[in-house]
């Protein structure tokens, strides 16, 4: 196993170094920081450092968010650095031939860094039931309830979510394919934030949308129409429509998930139980999906 041991963390280019080194067995299994104590003898040996010698008590190892690696060719500019807890293990928090990098500041323990991250959640819920967010299309901001209402940039109209383009209705000229720099998407409107939210307007479009738009507004069949124009006995409606919505607030945008179930509608054409039909093959193909992660998690094991 090998890691490259990068410290950057100096305005002093020439008191940068990266160690590329070979981890002895017994470290694999061992707490991270032999890894960051070898660095620091290392570092500290070199005459050219004596000007910044780095004490280990009051430094850490970090790595990039999602493994991303600039030895392997990947922008890491958009990746943000996560600490790594000194009695981590080895192998378990740093992959092979992974970027870890040497940054100042005190280690801390998983046990402490767990419960810095149980506090955070606890402040944000707090905050969370004591204000509300606005509601204007790509404000970021919170306020207490019922006010002041601070000012905010925001977009006119709501996101659109196409393929794996992301962009505001309103701005379509300013594509993202990656989150962070959808987000990052100035609004192209001023104002005062409002708690009162336009119930009438969608609040994100897809490729839907786009096609009927283009078709001059002729209306294409969502899955909510598909529902509501079968059976109204059947069990299968309900269940199809909660799980879309249940899929939506863990990330799985309804346009995929109306794509799917369109996909299966056709291929079920014919059935007398169109629905039920739908539902069963779609719990069969989620239930493949998750035996397959399951089994991978466990080849990893």
């Amino acid at each position: 196993m090998k890691v490259f041991l990068v410290y950057e963390d100096n305005e002093n280019s020439d008191l940068h170094k990266t160690l590329k080194i070979t981890l002895p067995k017994s470290w694999k299994t061992g707490p991270a920081s032999k890894v960051l104590g070898c660095f620091v003898e290392s570092y500290n040996d070199n005459e050219r450092h004596a000007s910044n010698p780095l004490d280990q008590e009051q430094m850490h190892l970090a790595i990039r968010e999602d493994g991303a690696e600039s030895s392997s060719g990947s922008d890491e500019s958009s990746h943000p650095l996560i600490p790594i807890a000194s009695d981590a293990i080895t192998i378990e928090t740093i992959p092979d031939r992974a970027n870890v990098y040497i940054l100042h500041g005190p280690s801390k323990t998983t046990e402490e860094m767990a419960a810095e991250k149980q506090e955070a959640l606890e402040k944000d819920r707090a905050e969370k039931a004591n204000t509300l967010a606005c509601q204007h299309f790509g404000c970021k901001n919170r306020f207490p309830k019922g006010g002041p209402y601070p000012e905010c940039s925001y977009h006119k109209s709501p996101p659109v979510f196409h393929e794996t383009a992301k962009f505001w209705s309103c701005c379509p000229n300013k594509k993202a394919y990656d989150w962070e720099e959808f987000q990052a998407i100035p609004g192209c409107c001023s104002g005062v934030c409002t708690e009162v939210k336009e119930s009438e307007q969608k609040q994100f479009l897809g490729g839907c949308d786009l096609r009927e738009d283009a078709a001059g507004g002729a209306q294409l069949k969502s899955i909510d129409d598909f529902n509501k124009a079968q059976e109204s006995g059947s069990d299968a409606a309900p269940v199809l429509e909660r799980l879309r919505n249940v899929l939506a607030e863990i990330g799985v945008e309804n346009e995929l998930y109306d794509q799917v179930v369109e996909g299966i509608k056709k291929e079920m054409e014919g059935d007398d139980t169109l629905l039920d039909a739908v539902s069963t093959e779609l719990g069969k193909k989620l239930k493949a999906s998750m035996k397959n992660i399951a089994a991978e998690q466990l080849r990893i094991k």
